[in-house]
């Protein structure tokens, strides 16, 4: 469960996401060069192989392990792309096909422009369908995919049905979750049920709302880091059905429904310049914004799986999880400063790679000071209990 956002002005285009997935999911960031290929060369994708291109692109990627595509990214031409989980009436395809993080990097790796890897999708989806298991402790969780797809000077919302779809073009804000939203493809292909369920219609009518006054990277950092709630300290809402689904900032948590993101990503993209903005880590309200770009490669540290370890995030996500039992009294021990590394960096990005070892040093003092502290589970017993269930799961 997701949601992606593109103001799209006169002379820029802001991009955000966060990815919303299974809470033991560790997403990775991965530099990827151009790649020359032989002439029939075959690309193995998630589940099946398709013929490769002769060159591909240079690309960025934020990636589920397991997945061989991608829930965030952007190319070297400044192409920049962010998929949702949409539920319709369309039947799934019981054979494999690309699904959609699949279909996300295959257009990275091929498009030079926004509206060419609007093409590219639509396309291959013609082609091969959507097919398989896209959730990681269930691969019977199957969904179709919506998309916004943009570049230096315009987007479009891209959403799919099966191997229909539809596209509009950007102008001004605009802003997707887990629903259908072209009025004509939405009315005709919606899933109301599991639409509904995913709380996608209150999080996609927040962050339409809040991108509205957002005008710069900062706003935006704070639409993706909100809890759709007046009370402005950090404590998300747990509903017993879904957790924090209702809010753009997921915290998972419910009894039938939970997700959590896994990873945000934000992109100021100019005709002169792209200025990328990632955390690398799960909760983005405790988590730190780092610059990044396509040509600069950092070294995060080891890949993230679905056990705890020493890459970034699941050191992060060990604090993520102990912050997030008494957020209301624990975060103060560090927002305030790493409100201010992130002005600091905004003012003046720094190498990708100063700032992730910047940010490493912050989260082993952060990590020291919260350990420090006595602490009583605030949360609702059944978000205690699904926390208690994925701890054990991946030996935290």
């Amino acid at each position: 469960m997701c949601d992606t956002m593109v103001i799209v002005g006169d002379n820029r285009v802001l991009f955000a996401k966060n990815s919303d997935r299974d809470a033991n999911e560790g997403q990775n960031l991965e530099w990827h060069p151009r790649r020359l290929n032989g002439k029939d060369a075959t690309l193995r994708c998630t589940y099946i192989g398709i013929p490769d291109v002769r060159e591909t692109n240079a690309v960025l990627l934020s990636r589920p392990f397991w997945i061989w595509g991608a829930e965030i990214g952007t190319n070297e031409h400044g192409v920049t792309i962010g998929n949702e989980a949409v539920f319709t009436k369309e039947p799934h395809e019981s054979a494999p096909g690309l699904i959609g993080m699949d279909l996300l990097r295959l257009a990275l790796e091929r498009a030079e422009t926004a509206e060419t890897a609007c093409g590219v999708i639509t396309a291959l989806l013609e082609l091969y369908g959507q097919g398989g298991g896209c959730g990681h402790e269930s691969k019977k969780f199957v969904y179709h995919n919506s998309f916004i797809v943009a570049d230096r000077t315009s987007a479009f919302v891209l959403e799919t049905a099966g191997r229909k779809h539809a596209i509009e073009q950007v102008s001004g804000v605009r802003s997707i979750s887990n629903g259908l939203t072209i009025p004509e493809f939405r009315q005709r292909y919606t899933d109301t049920i599991k639409t509904r369920g995913s709380g996608a219609p209150v999080r996609q009518k927040r962050t339409q709302a809040l991108c509205r006054t957002a005008t710069n990277v900062a706003g935006l950092m704070a639409v993706l880091r909100d809890h759709g709630t007046a009370k402005d300290d950090g404590t998300p809402h747990y509903a017993w059905i879904n957790g924090g689904l209702n809010a753009p900032c997921v915290h998972a948590g419910g009894m039938f429904a939970s997700s959590q993101t896994t990873a945000s990503w934000i992109a100021e993209l100019s005709p002169n310049r792209s200025q990328h903005w990632v955390t690398g880590t799960s909760a983005p309200c405790i988590g730190l914004f780092k610059p990044v770009h396509v040509g600069t490669t950092v070294n995060p540290g080891p890949p993230a799986k679905d056990q705890s370890d020493h890459s970034l995030w699941w050191r992060h996500e060990r604090f993520h999880r102990m912050v997030m039992k008494d957020p209301a009294r624990l975060r103060p021990l560090f927002i305030p400063e790493r409100d201010a590394v992130e002005a600091r960096w905004i003012a003046s990005p720094p190498a990708a790679q100063a700032a992730f070892d910047e940010a490493s040093a912050l989260l082993n003092k952060w990590t020291r000071l919260v350990s420090e502290q006595t602490v009583r589970d605030t949360r609702p017993v059944w978000t205690r209990r699904y926390w208690a269930k994925r701890d054990r799961m991946a030996s935290v």
